[in-house]
């Protein structure tokens, strides 16, 4: 609603994260739902994913999020491109991006690797939702959605000019989930007490 930017966001993280989890179980069975260019390049660097295929698929999330944002404004009757001048800058955003990051990185490594598509759906979108509320920067948490939204001055838009910190505390987010998750689930690792690697480890 106009002049509610309290309301604005909650509408903004309900639909956002019921869309997520409505994309991840139709597109899950297909390609492993990857949404993320983050996410694709966790799953390279643990070499799941061959390096053709990742490119694609970056590819693909970025001309995906920003026709997805131009089909957006031509529905609420604006421009189709429209760059943003919302600065969105400091270091208490920057941080929250690296958090966010952090998190959904490592809730789809974490999760996913369990195999079940409609798990991975409600734990991806309870944290994005979440975080869109407990982070300074409403968790962009992804450099495709990030780049796209330059393309609208709304609400959900970030000026150009704001967006190579954000992409950098995003990595480095990834990067430290990627640690952990390699750190976690590392193909040696033993359970204490035992010489034989988990089921979960071997993946």
């Amino acid at each position: 609603m106009p002049g509610e930017p309290g309301l604005q966001l909650l509408g903004n993280a309900a639909a956002t994260a019921l869309g997520l989890a409505a994309m991840i179980l139709a597109f899950g069975p297909v390609s492993g739902a990857h949404l993320n260019p983050l996410v694709t390049m966790a799953g390279r660097l643990r070499r799941e994913i061959a390096g053709p295929t990742a490119a694609a698929f970056v590819v693909a999330q970025i001309v995906g999020a920003a026709l997805g944002v131009m089909v957006a404004n031509v529905m609420f009757e604006l421009p189709a491109v429209t760059v943003s001048e919302k600065d969105r800058t400091g270091w208490t955003l920057w941080l929250s991006e690296a958090v966010a990051t952090f998190g959904l990185v490592l809730v789809v490594r974490t999760v996913g690797r369990r195999g079940r598509v409609a798990e991975t759906a409600l734990a991806v979108a309870a944290f994005v939702g979440a975080a869109m509320l407990f982070t300074a920067s409403t968790c962009f948490a992804n450099p495709a959605v990030t780049l796209a939204r330059t393309l609208t001055d709304t609400f959900a838009g970030i000026a150009p000019s704001s967006v190579p910190p954000f992409l950098a505390a995003q990595l480095i987010g990834a990067l430290v989930a990627i640690a952990c998750d390699l750190f976690l689930f590392a193909p040696t690792r033993t359970r204490p007490g035992s010489d034989t690697p988990t089921s979960d480890e071997r993946g």
